[in-house]
């Protein structure tokens, strides 16, 4: 599973210029998913992003969860985050999971940020989407579940 968390003051995504969600502040994710990712794998990345401290604290240090700043979270499924363009000029997305489960998955990550107490507003998969946001500071921040979840092999707690 991969993730570009992006620290926002607003987001929204359109589509067929319908506003679909949109949240104030909070996090503005696009997430992609790979065959080998599971239930355990994404509920272990989103409680990995509620813990992420990546706003500011009265000092202007980088110290509060989403949490802590009563934030939410546009979530946005973006299988391009697995383009590979080693050769050529086209990306390809062989590593990108299948449609199908890739979708479950998409879902299984909003549900369990959900069930961590975060409010969700979410694309819908596979559409065409047309997403507006204010990055704030900007901070932005890519997280891969083999980095994060995983120390010589083993999923680190």
């Amino acid at each position: 599973m991969r993730t570009v968390i992006q620290r926002v003051t607003e987001a929204s995504v359109t589509i067929d210029g319908v506003i679909h969600g949109e949240i104030a502040k909070g996090y503005m994710i696009l997430c992609g998913f790979q065959d080998e990712d599971d239930a355990s794998v994404v509920e272990r990345m989103a409680d990995k992003i509620r813990r992420l401290r990546i706003f500011e604290d009265e000092n202007g240090k980088m110290n509060r969860s989403i949490e802590d700043v009563h934030g939410s979270v546009l979530s946005i499924s973006q299988f391009t985050l697995y383009a590979d363009c080693h050769k050529g000029n086209r990306p390809s997305f062989v590593k990108a999971g299948s449609p199908a489960h890739a979708e479950q998955m998409y879902h299984c990550f909003n549900d369990a940020l959900r069930n961590l107490g975060i409010p969700v507003e979410e694309g819908i998969f596979g559409a065409d989407m047309k997403v507006r946001l204010l990055n704030d500071g900007p901070v932005t921040i890519m997280m891969d579940s083999r980095e994060v979840l995983h120390g010589n092999g083993n999923l680190r707690k």
